[in-house]
């Protein structure tokens, strides 16, 4: 077994969470373990319309990372000008990327086409096209765990897709919806992981999904499985487009299941986590260390605490003058310290008041809300990560597009050690 490193490509880089996730980190006073043997070889990060001054997470990532292999372009345009022989994308083992989730859907069967055509602009396409060009054995791919249950009138349908595209390519398939606080970390925050892998191994599906695959050795379940199906998926885009989920008011998909050769099985797991667990309260910073304007003036607490209560209130459209009840559930005020964070949004950053925004009380009595260095850690990344020279709201918005750090390194230690053949 060669000793070289797993050489990764990192699409919708961000800020470098999965690259931090996987490599590790150890300079600009920050220490981060690697999960083992692995080397990003090329990356790319974009953000429309484009402008220099609005690239953040590009400024970011190549400020913690360097230049060297890393591209700021338009995903769609870059593998373009590799197919043109205009750039060059190094081979690699491994691709990774954080993806929107978007309408997935084909316009053409593959017997009439040269090749499969989704809609353009859509960034799952972005993968397929590289994932048909670089050929990697091992792929990572994060996204919200919606993605099993979209479209609303054909429900499971986008997945079936992305699982087709994988098939056509010859991959077998995992894929676990995980939230991170049920695995230790200081954040209630749920996405959907999906791996996959070029075998030649004959899978064992339920075994894989519940027993000895990545994700069950990453992460471990309880013995105790629920919601099970069994089903196959087409290998043509085209016909999961237009046939998937049509008589089904539920996706078939669950938050966890396995895909070899069409063949899909799929279940309800629930997490056993014995382990260390961080909450809110262990990261935020003493009161002293605050700037004074993320605290909130007094007068305007109780606009904070209107958002963030229950209400059930008559409203009139603005536009058809149409009358209709609007009805939400309360939310804590302040967020309680004892527990996980919620889940970190884009619009963390901003002095406004906001139903979505975190709150605390400290040590005082006084309410304020969290600052970027805060956001980085409950984020996984180290203190000050995304402190190179953005804004504070484009640091908290950079952290409310990234994911938890110690996902992809859990899921990393055990890709490492299979790779290479360690006990």
């Amino acid at each position: 077994m060669s000793d070289k490193p797993i050489r990764i490509i990192e699409l919708f880089a961000g800020v470098g969470g999965f690259r931090l996730g996987f490599e590790g980190y150890n300079k600009d006073g920050f220490t981060l373990p690697s999960a083992g043997n692995f080397e990003t070889v090329w990356a790319n990060q974009w953000e429309p319309p484009g402008t220099p001054t609005k690239q953040f997470a590009a400024r970011c990532y190549i400020a913690r990372f360097g230049e060297e292999n890393f591209l700021n372009e338009d995903i769609n345009k870059a593998l373009s000008m590799a197919e043109n022989g205009e750039l060059t994308i190094p081979d690699a083992d491994m691709l990774v990327g954080g993806f929107p989730c978007q309408d997935y859907s084909v316009s053409k069967p593959l017997s009439q086409s040269h090749g499969i055509e989704g809609k353009k602009g859509v960034l799952w396409w972005d993968i397929y096209r590289a994932l048909e060009m670089k050929k990697p054995r091992y792929v990572v791919l994060e996204n919200v765990d919606r993605l099993l249950k979209s479209p609303s009138k054909q429900r499971g349908r986008d997945f079936a897709i992305i699982l087709s595209c994988f098939y056509a390519l010859g991959y077998s398939v995992e894929w676990r919806v995980i939230n991170a606080a049920d695995y230790g970390h200081p954040q209630k925050r749920k996405r959907v992981y999906i791996y996959a892998e070029l075998t030649q191994n004959t899978w064992d599906l339920e075994d894989v999904n519940n027993r000895s695959g990545v994700f069950a050795e990453a992460f471990p379940v309880t013995e105790n499985i629920e919601r099970i199906d069994n089903f196959t998926i087409g290998i043509d885009p085209y016909e999961v487009t237009n046939s998937f989920g049509i008589s089904h008011k539920t996706s078939r998909f669950q938050d966890s299941g396995t895909m070899q050769d069409g063949k899909v099985y799929t279940a309800k797991l629930y997490p056993s986590y014995d382990g260390p667990r961080q909450t809110l309260g262990d990261l935020v910073l003493p009161e002293s260390e605050i700037p004074e304007q993320f605290f909130i003036d007094p007068e305007k607490v109780e606009s904070w605490r209107y958002l963030k209560g229950a209400k059930k209130e008559l409203r009139v459209n603005k536009a058809s003058g149409f009358e209709y009840t609007y009805a939400e559930g309360g939310m804590s005020f302040p967020d309680p310290l004892d527990r996980p964070a919620r889940t970190i949004l884009t619009g963390e950053g901003g002095a406004g008041a906001s139903r979505f925004k975190h709150v605390v009380e400290t040590e005082s009595g006084r309410l304020r809300r969290l600052v970027p260095d805060e956001l980085d850690q409950i984020q996984g990344f180290p203190r000050g990560w995304t402190n190179t020279g953005l804004t504070d709201g484009h640091r908290a918005f950079c952290m409310g597009n990234a994911l938890v750090v110690g996902i992809p390194n859990a899921l990393g230690k055990v890709i490492n050690k299979r790779h290479f053949g360690l006990s």
